[in-house]
């Protein structure tokens, strides 16, 4: 199964349906993210706060698939922001994946508080420009955090990662993101299970109509709107069935259905204060 790719804003390309690790233990993300390849995932997005990155660089040395064709993601945590902590932060996420360069690597959060997303920013820049990390963007940025990005830098990140579930579609940071060229990448896309998602009859209806489960109506949906997804699961049975969701398409009315789900619910802090 080929799973489409999408074209970043610096030419590369970043397969849309990937494999997430966030709460995956350190012991068992080695075991999980081989089984994520093996089904054929070959997109996997960590980060130095998920302290797996070891895990899943043992997998990716282990797979016996050549690297160019698995596309890493991890990402710098708040505490090593600024131009004097970042670089070394990089490094420690490099020799962690055991690999020479990531794919993508974002800043996690923008911590407007602490004042320094504009200098890691540049910091990026110099990663991107040697080589070490192919594309560089951001996660968790409100419109006006890019806008402070844009006064002080002409590159544009490549993505902007951000929590987007039915109940939050982000459509103002997503139109937002349309208008400069930045792809959105979708974090905690099935709720996290903060709310009953998958029991809705707006998901369950689509899931019988098509005959697919509840959650391969979501990541349907999230693909459907040209947006980068990534479930997570321990399991590698609804790993395999998180990947199957090329073989339906939902109706126009479906994916309106699903739209109308969205009532700014937050899962997860807001960028603004957290």
């Amino acid at each position: 199964m080929t799973v489409p790719t999408i074209t970043l804003n610096d030419g590369n390309q970043i397969p849309q349906l990937g494999f997430g690790v966030y709460l995956v233990e350190p012991d068992q993300a080695e075991r999980i993210v081989s089984d994520a390849l093996e089904i054929g995932y070959r997109h996997i997005d960590t980060a130095k706060l998920y302290e797996n990155e070891d895990g899943v660089g043992r997998a990716v040395a282990k797979s016996g698939i050549p690297r160019e064709d698995i596309w890493i993601t991890t990402k710098l945590w708040n505490d090593d922001q600024g131009k004097d902590k970042a670089p070394a932060a990089f490094e420690r996420s490099l020799d962690k994946l055991g690999l020479d360069y990531v794919d993508l690597y974002l800043i996690h959060w923008p911590k407007p508080g602490q004042g320094t997303f504009v200098e890691t920013w540049q910091v990026f820049e110099e990663i991107k420009a040697s080589g070490r990390a192919k594309s560089i963007g951001v996660s968790n940025f409100q419109p006006h955090h890019l806008e402070e990005l844009f006064r002080h830098s002409e590159t544009v990140p490549s993505i902007n990662q951000i929590e987007l579930h039915p109940r939050l579609i982000q459509q103002e940071n997503r139109d937002f993101a349309r208008r400069h060229g930045i792809a959105i990448e979708s974090w905690g896309p099935l709720g996290q299970g903060k709310y009953p998602l998958l029991d809705l009859p707006e998901i369950t209806s689509a899931a019988e109509a098509h005959g697919v489960t509840p959650a391969q109506v979501v990541i349907r949906w999230h693909l459907q709107h040209g947006l980068i997804v990534f479930p997570k699961t321990n399991s590698a049975e609804r790993a395999k069935t998180n990947f199957d969701v090329f073989g339906f398409e939902l109706t126009d009315a479906e994916m309106a259905a699903i739209d109308g789900l969205d009532d700014g619910t937050r899962g997860g802090p807001d960028p603004d204060t957290f």
